[in-house]
């Protein structure tokens, strides 16, 4: 990258790293179950929701309960089960007119990133009903209050519950892009275990994987502060010590609700911290072939860390010492590629494989512009890539055959 285009990245992240204290960052509050959520709905008066959620996890009868207590309570539920693996804005522009027509009042996002980004986007319309999608996307283009937004988990890995983005799909040019305001910010979180006790195994690796990325980016990045790096490291502590046992015991309920709270730190590190490349080329996948995020993200996150270098040894030589496979008489680049390893051989354990078959050799230039795009200059990495050069990661993680 020039010298110039570097000097304009840096800058722009030190003016939002010195605007970090006085910025509306807010945590959502947590609620432990869904029965405190139907509660909460009726000592605000709450008369109808919407419910947005995904036909998978309705099938599976995750929002029965909460459906249940509503009714229960004479609460009208309307459910949206439509939004797709990556939301688009048809999604939300179909979700926004059955909100209006019935005249709800809340929104409850219930599943997972795509759920809860699906509701954010909705409140946003909702919002700004004179402003399309698109022109919200990038940064404080939302600036109003959206309508009581609650976010309830069932993967502990997007951290959505906590975060000020809902990344959108337009469904007419497949452009993947994020909308980043403080109103998108849920009010309150459900935590509550049980509803992630029917996760798959692969949900919960690769989403639990993806909760790993939000943190190590964000701790490994240039715009921290002690609070979030705090939330990072416990996260990456959490997830370490409980990922394999919720992956191979989908009951384990003590793993399940750790690695709930690791996903919600996660959030509340990255929201503040930003994430980096694992991330943009992470969405361009997902924009193009429809790549699931957690997936995508777990299969770049080493290759991503390696191509840092030195620039990210100290950082990571830290996370390896907080989770005990190292210590600080090693040297950082030694610590930093125990760290590596240790995610590689998490991935070994969760059979994530290190492909994405969808890759086509043709698409790449253009998958690495848009992941440029995305992440300079908002991105605090390590170390600045130009799009050449982030091209070098999809080939890496591309099929053997089709890197010839």
């Amino acid at each position: 990258m020039n010298i110039v285009k570097t000097a304009y990245c840096r800058i722009f992240q030190q003016v939002f790293h010195a605007a970090l204290p006085v910025l509306p960052y807010r945590k959502p509050e947590i609620l432990g179950n869904v029965e405190e959520l139907s509660n909460l709905l009726v000592e605000k008066g709450i008369g109808c929701v919407m419910l947005v959620t995904d036909q998978m996890i309705r099938s599976c009868g995750l929002t029965a309960r909460l459906e249940e207590l509503l009714q229960d309570r004479e609460i009208r539920c309307i459910v949206y089960d439509k939004t797709v693996a990556n939301p688009t804005t048809d999604n939300v522009e179909e979700a926004l007119a059955w909100y209006l027509e019935e005249k709800c009042e809340a929104l409850i996002g219930f599943g997972g990133g795509s759920s809860m980004d699906c509701a954010k986007a909705i409140g946003a319309r909702v919002a700004r009903p004179d402003k399309q999608l698109d022109k919200m996307e990038g940064i404080l283009k939302v600036l109003r209050p959206l309508p009581l937004l609650i976010a309830v988990p069932t993967t502990s890995g997007t951290g959505s519950e906590t975060t000020l983005a809902s990344v959108i799909v337009d469904s007419k040019t497949r452009h993947k892009y994020p909308i980043n305001d403080f109103p998108l910010i849920p009010r309150y979180a459900v935590l509550d275990p049980e509803v992630t006790r029917s996760l798959p195994p692969t949900l919960t690796a690769t989403t639990g994987m993806d909760a790993l990325t939000h943190a190590v980016e964000a701790y490994i990045g240039r715009s921290t502060t002690k609070e979030t790096r705090q939330d990072a490291v416990n996260a990456v502590r959490l997830i370490f010590a409980n990922i394999r046992d919720a992956y191979a015991d989908g009951n384990n309920m003590k793993a399940r609700k750790q690695m709930l709270r690791a996903a919600y730190l996660a959030g509340n590190a990255f929201t503040r911290s930003y994430v980096g490349y694992v991330h943009a080329v992470a969405h361009s996948l997902g924009g193009k072939y429809n790549t699931p995020h957690g997936l995508a993200n777990a299969v770049l996150l080493p290759f991503v860390l390696e191509a840092y270098g030195q620039t990210a040894f100290r950082p990571l030589h830290a996370l390896a010492v907080a989770v005990g496979i190292s210590d600080w008489r090693e040297s950082d680049e030694q610590g930093a590629r125990k760290f590596i390893e240790a995610v590689r051989q998490m991935k070994r354990d969760l059979n994530i494989g290190d492909t994405i078959p969808d890759i086509q050799k043709k698409d790449i230039p253009a998958l690495a512009r848009k992941a440029e795009k995305e992440a300079n200059p908002l991105y605090p990495v390590p170390k600045l890539m130009t799009a050449k050069q982030l091209e070098e990661l999809y080939y890496m993680v591309m099929e053997e055959q089709e890197y010839a």
